[in-house]
């Protein structure tokens, strides 16, 4: 048996057992720990090193699930045979290759209405609660898990979705996923293959797309001052609408109730209609009270609620969750039983705990308050454009629409932001139906978003943006 010489830096950023882990895979992979060679026991090399066994336990079942060691019953731990183990070289070693894929235009300033801030996220917050979570030795983590997503989470997240956003929903009926996308893939085993879907136009690109690749037909449907208009979808014969209520993208128009009891009319009087809500940035409102949804007034089970956290906290994080009718959630339990859940359960108990001791709270109550200061900056900037200009779209999200009221197109305000390394994104970029004939407001538009902007750089593209547009 090999005596182990491990020594561990209580000053590292790496916890001991990577540590352990990290010795013994240098030792095998230079050679120094040949196959076949015993290992000393848990027990023994947490006695020598002074540390706890759990901790040695854990190192060698990564070693173990890696193939480098094995164990064997009554005898111990031995070193697995490795061959051919891939090196990669240093980066600075690598040859040089050119690059083949078209670069990214990158802009001085770039109004991208999807950014976000990350400037003010609790880092050391986040990094203290995912590091607690793996020294609890809590190994249920590393398991599969249910597909719906850990109870707990789910939990939070009914409680959180009650007192922010009136959801009325049981943490049975959540589900939680790798992102808005997934969760609108198991619709399509939920739903059905064959399903008509209306879509506001202008409208969110992406969720058209995915629901395109799932093979439903799309159909677009009129927008008024409202939202959605009730008298189109009735005329598109479709079975599913696709809507965001309280801060439609990308117009930023709010659906008022009477509109919103239109729509769960029209869902309510057929047996397969359902509506699909989208709430992707209900938190960031700034003026009134928060706007409630519309699964809120669904009385018939046929609001399909769905929403995220990739605007809240970070995009990275890739946590979304859908509230389903109970008649659906049947449905899904018969259809999609055999699917693993999307998300690692160490980012579900790091976000569940960073909601239930306050930090969401606070770090939210935070970023109203940043991202208002910057919307109110870009507004009074904006209100300074003059008489040719008009505002909309202000007091909720991370972007503003601008209007001219010259004759002035938003793809040529564009081609003039451009000219000065600007980027502004024309509103119609996001019309779907190309051939229905654009509106004199959608086609004279721009968004200009300001959530990944600081107040500097919103100062500075904005005076180049009224210069351009002279």
């Amino acid at each position: 048996m090999n005596e182990l010489t491990v020594y561990l830096d209580p000053n590292s950023s790496k916890k001991l057992y990577e540590q352990i882990y990290e010795y013994i895979v240098t030792e095998i992979r230079t050679g120094k720990l040949l196959f076949g060679e015993r290992l000393p026991s848990t027990r023994s090399l947490a006695e020598t090193l002074g540390i706890s066994r759990s901790t040695t336990i854990f190192a060698y079942e990564q070693l173990q699930a890696e193939g480098y060691i094995e164990s064997r019953p009554y005898q111990g731990y031995f070193v697995c045979k490795v061959e051919d183990i891939l090196k990669i070289e240093p980066q600075e070693k690598q040859e040089t290759k050119k690059e083949t894929v078209a670069q990214v235009k990158q802009y001085q300033i770039d109004f991208s209405p999807n950014a976000i801030d990350m400037t003010l996220f609790p880092f050391d917050t986040w990094r203290r609660i995912t590091r607690n979570t793996l020294n609890d030795d809590r190994l249920e983590l590393f398991s599969p898990g249910v597909a719906q997503g850990d109870f707990n989470l789910r939990y939070t997240i009914s409680r959180y979705l009650h007192s922010a956003r009136g959801v009325s929903c049981e943490p049975e009926r959540i589900i939680i996923g790798a992102g808005n996308e997934y969760l609108l893939m198991l619709l399509r085993y939920i739903l059905g293959e064959k399903r008509r879907v209306a879509m506001e136009d202008p409208t969110y690109k992406r969720a058209c797309h995915m629901m395109q690749s799932m093979d439903y037909e799309i159909c677009t449907v009129e927008m008024d001052r409202q939202g959605m208009s009730a008298k189109a979808l009735y005329e598109s014969d479709a079975d599913t609408a696709y809507v965001m209520p309280s801060h439609q993208y990308p117009t930023g128009r709010i659906m008022p109730i009477g509109r919103r009891m239109e729509l769960l009319a029209w869902a309510s009087e057929e047996d397969e209609r359902y509506l699909i809500e989208d709430d992707y940035d209900s938190e960031f409102r700034y003026q009134g009270k928060p706007i409630p949804s519309l699964q809120t007034s669904d009385r018939n089970g046929r609001v399909i609620y769905i929403g995220t956290f990739s605007k809240a906290i970070a995009p990275a994080i890739r946590i979304s969750y859908m509230v389903l009718p109970e008649k659906l959630m049947q449905r899904y339990h018969e259809k999609c039983s055999f699917l693993s859940s999307t998300v690692s359960r160490i980012d579900q108990a790091t976000l569940n705990e960073f909601i239930q001791d306050g930090f969401f709270e606070r770090y939210l109550n935070k970023m109203r308050k940043h991202y208002r200061q910057k919307h109110d900056l870009m507004l009074g900037i904006l209100k300074g454009f003059g008489k040719d200009f008009a505002v909309s779209g202000e007091n909720a999200g991370m972007y503003l629409l601008l209007t001219s009221k010259k004759e002035m197109s938003g793809i040529r305000m564009a081609e003039r932001a451009r000219a000065m390394n600007l980027c502004v994104y024309p509103l119609t970029d996001y019309v779907r139906n190309k051939d229905s004939g654009e509106n004199e407001w959608i086609s004279h538009t721009i968004l200009l978003g300001f959530g990944g902007l600081s107040m500097e750089q919103i100062r500075a593209g904005l005076k180049m943006l009224q210069i351009c547009l002279k």
